[in-house]
């Protein structure tokens, strides 16, 4: 290290060695962190000067104090300038020169009797952010003159043991660091990444945050932050404008938020929350990533979105929580597991539950919303136990009562009551559901069925289960349930037949009380009903599968007339269970074969 006139060597306090490349190779898991524990540092300064100034008017800041980052491609520098309170040699030494001494921590204990209004936003706790410059840096200087103070000191390093304090000029109270950039770290001397990872990291610090690459002809400072954390106005202060704005900035988006909520939360549990309820869906589909990315911010600086402020079920919200005395882990990137934040999780999912109850009244508008993220939120009534009825009240369903989305309440109070069970069926087209011959003994009896259309539908009911006491059936599993209308023909020799006739292709043949127009159905025998075995076939899971069960219409007329020529039988069982088939969506065992022999019935027919 290059020795300045006047510079003292020290050692650096504690374990340097290993604490460094701790800190260069295993803190972070990504290396832009760098810039925001920087920008946090200044801004912190900052907020200290504007603190201790309401007591020494003589430690002012400017009139429009910054953090500005210079970017010099040529020297291969980064500097980043703050105009807060500084450091004296002292605290140069002590603050920088030794690992996990943090001088905000310290002052954060001197301003605990503050107000809430006068009391600065010191957003760091440890004081190990600021090696991370490492990561990026092969030399790191910082130059600062305290408020209050003429005096100026450098204090230099490369980070393998030894800091340089030397004495400097600056004209004015405040910091620079100065970063050498490594040379495979060119990524961070281009003014569009920096602009970039200001925007991720620190876009709502209230400090403008400015760029300019130095010696760039025509250069321009400009201001790189939005830096007005609008989760932290009045409602009555913050524009509609300003709210689409913020919206489309977190999403990436363009849409119109179907809700928007903000609110300050107050008592022994402090935060504020602004978050937002998409119009439509992302371009990229919700199932991909299940977690929630709600925005964490610790006094106005981002933290993470990997804190699963919200259950997976409501992933599709989005927006920040800002709190101010969450406990944070050393890295500030993993966070403890605190009974805080699980407070923050409870509180914040409530509040959007309560939010989706109010607008569920609207039936029109929620329509639009279950149209979009239904899905999801039904994985809820799956994974989310502790949720699990509030989720049931938010869910909306097609059924055979009508083309309006029902609920189960709705449902409840329609149904017969003679009949106890809450009845669905599940499937992949709505209309083609409608038209199951699973539901036709339901229809004539006029009970009602639910019609459940999405992937998610072929699991829920097993763990919602009930419903006011009224347990859930699938119409697949449940033709038992229907009382029979009038005596059917004997048919208990035909099922004997077919069975001998199809073998192992199916489980049980028996006359089915469902049909009335249909010939056949498809049921499932033992263990999932036919649409979860189509999903497990899909997913390569299927594993055992017992085959289905093959029932008959004893009232239509082929059925009638195989039982009276039981030597048809041989020659029509294939074709039944194929028909069987492709009622429930599913192709013929052998396509091939099944069209000769519809080929065939149709020139004897003609004959």
């Amino acid at each position: 290290m290059d020795m300045v006139a006047g510079a003292e060597t020290h050692g650096f306090g504690a374990e340097v060695g290993r604490l460094l490349d701790l800190v260069v190779h295993s803190l972070y898991s990504e290396r832009e962190i760098f810039l925001r524990e920087l920008v946090a540092n200044a801004a912190d300064a900052t907020d200290r000067r504007r603190f201790e100034a309401l007591t020494d008017p003589g430690l002012s800041l400017p009139e429009t104090p910054k953090v500005r980052l210079v970017v010099d491609r040529a020297a291969r520098t980064l500097e980043i300038t703050d105009d807060g309170i500084g450091m004296t040699r002292q605290e140069l030494i002590d603050n920088l020169g030794t690992i996990a001494r943090s001088g905000t921590s310290a002052a954060a204990q001197a301003v605990a009797a503050a107000t809430a209004e006068d009391r600065p936003s010191l957003i760091g706790q440890f004081g190990v952010g600021f090696y991370s410059a490492f990561m990026v840096a092969d030399r790191v200087e910082v130059t600062s003159r305290r408020a209050g103070s003429d005096d100026a000191f450098t204090w230099s390093s490369d980070g393998r043991g030894e800091f340089t304090i030397a004495p400097a000029t600056r004209d004015m109270p405040g910091t620079t660091v100065v970063l050498h950039v490594k040379a495979d770290a060119d990524e961070y001397l281009e003014s569009i990444r920096l602009e970039t990872i200001i925007r991720k990291w620190a876009d709502h610090i209230t400090v403008p945050i400015t760029l300019l690459e130095s010696g760039k002809d025509g250069g321009e400072e400009k201001t790189v932050n939005q830096g007005t954390a609008l989760w932290r106005k009045p409602k009555s202060d913050v524009t509609d404008e300003q709210t689409q704005d913020f919206y489309r900035h977190l999403g990436n988006i363009f849409d119109q938020p179907w809700a928007t909520l903000s609110w300050r939360a107050e008592g022994t549990l402090e935060f504020h929350a602004m978050l937002f309820v998409p119009g439509m869906k992302p371009f990229d589909a919700v199932e991909g990533d299940r977690e929630s990315h709600i925005r964490l911010h610790v006094k106005r600086m981002f933290i993470t979105d990997r804190a699963e402020l919200l259950p997976s079920w409501l992933r599709f919200v989005q927006g920040v929580v800002d709190t101010e005395d969450l406990p944070l882990n050393v890295s500030r990137e993993m966070l403890q597991t605190t009974p805080v934040l699980a407070r923050i999780r409870r509180a914040v999912t409530n509040r959007v539950i309560t939010e989706l109850k109010t607008r569920a009244k609207d039936a029109e508008e929620y329509a639009k919303f279950w149209e979009n993220f239904g899905p999801v939120v039904k994985e809820g009534l799956w994974d989310d136990a502790e949720h699990r009825t509030e989720i049931t009240s938010l869910v909306r369903l097609h059924s055979t009562a009508g083309d309006e989305l029902t609920n189960f309440a709705e449902y409840v109070a329609r149904m017969k009551p003679e009949y106890e069970k809450i009845y669905y069926i599940t499937g992949e087209n709505l209309e083609n559901l409608r038209r199951s011959p699973q539901l036709e003994g339901f229809r004539a009896r006029g009970i009602e069925v639910l019609l459940l259309t999405d992937p998610i539908d072929a699991f829920w009911p097993e763990r919602l289960m009930e419903f006011e006491g009224k347990k859930l059936a699938n119409v697949t599993q449940s033709s038992a349930d229907l009382k029979p209308e009038g005596e059917p023909a004997d048919v208990a020799a035909l099922c004997a037949a077919i069975k001998e006739a199809l073998g192992d292709a199916v489980g049980e043949v028996r006359a089915s009380h469902s049909l009335v127009d249909s010939a056949v159905l498809l049921a499932a025998g033992a263990g999932p009903d036919l649409q979860m075995q189509r999903l497990l076939r899909r997913a390569g899971r299927a594993g055992w599968q017992s085959p289905p069960n093959l029932e008959i219409n004893p009232r239509h007329a082929l059925i009638e007339s195989l039982a009276a020529d039981l030597g048809q039988v041989p020659a029509a069982a294939g074709t039944l269970l194929d028909l069987a088939r492709i009622q429930e969506g599913e192709a013929p065992r052998d396509p091939a074969e099944f069209a000769r022999r519809i080929a065939e019935l149709l020139v004897q027919k003609k004959q």
